[in-house]
């Protein structure tokens, strides 16, 4: 099949199945959104926390040559989600792809590495007790020491690390009322990019890139209208931070 027939079978089945709760358009533009710049053909990748793989399937659709999803479900992830897997495997007949239910901590790679590394949503959940902690205790700072470390290892020289997820701060919980466009975020378990960025910077990834989420739906005018900071923080919060796997010395604090 070829790659844009198997693209809109794939925006096919995710959003009829609910894997993406908006429409076609919207998904196409917030995937075009979130890898932009990223050369997919011939590389590997890991989607940590990647739920039913609505990521890893796109990446593998775009000539990845392996994607490995880890979504630990028994942790106390969303009910379901390896069955979904399966269901895209089966109707979309890629062999690149694969799930593993563990947790990061407990991933073994051997001596694999990765070009591309993905974080959908997932960085604060990789130890929520000690995210919410980040800022001021010492032994949450060092139990995310050893999943940063264990991300520098898995990144390849110049590996792309791309993280999404909604800042600390927002208007609305700054106010103590719940946010009309995400009420379900808890938004103390959060951190902002800037706090994310500095951290990795001791783990051998650099040149930091914010871009701050728009509402898909109304695509390149969101981006225009919301795509900023000042925007976000009265809407969603929502960042993708990329940064690159430094090449020229393999920087791991001890």
């Amino acid at each position: 099949m070829k790659k844009n027939d198997l693209i809109n079978k794939y925006l096919d089945i995710v959003t009829t199945k609910g894997i993406w709760s908006g429409s076609k358009a919207s998904l196409r533009f917030y995937l075009d959104y979130l890898f932009r710049d990223i050369s997919f053909a011939g590389k590997s990748m890991l989607d940590v926390g990647g739920g039913s793989g609505l990521y890893s399937f796109y990446g593998a659709i775009m000539e990845v040559k392996e994607v490995i999803c880890l979504e630990p479900e028994l942790e106390g992830s969303t009910k379901g989600v390896s069955d979904k897997f399966k269901q895209l495997s089966a109707s979309l007949s890629l062999s690149n792809v694969s799930l593993q239910p563990v947790r990061f901590q407990d991933f073994d790679a051997g001596d694999q590495t990765f070009d591309i590394i993905l974080l959908h949503n997932s960085i604060n959940h990789l130890d929520e007790e000690a995210c919410i902690k980040l800022q001021y205790d010492d032994d949450a700072r060092n139990r995310y020491k050893f999943i940063l470390q264990k991300l520098s290892k898995l990144a390849a020289p110049g590996a792309k690390l791309i993280i999404a997820d909604c800042s600390r701060y927002n208007f609305f919980p700054s106010l103590g009322i719940r946010n009309p466009f995400a009420p379900t975020i808890e938004w103390h378990k959060h951190q902002s990019p800037e706090f994310w960025s500095n951290m990795l910077l001791n783990y051998g990834f650099v040149n930091p890139k914010v871009r701050w989420t728009s509402f898909s739906n109304l695509r390149k005018v969101g981006t225009l209208l919301f795509g900023n900071r000042f925007a976000s923080y009265f809407l969603t919060s929502h960042f993708v931070l990329v940064m690159d796997k430094n090449i020229s010395k393999n920087l791991v604090q001890k």
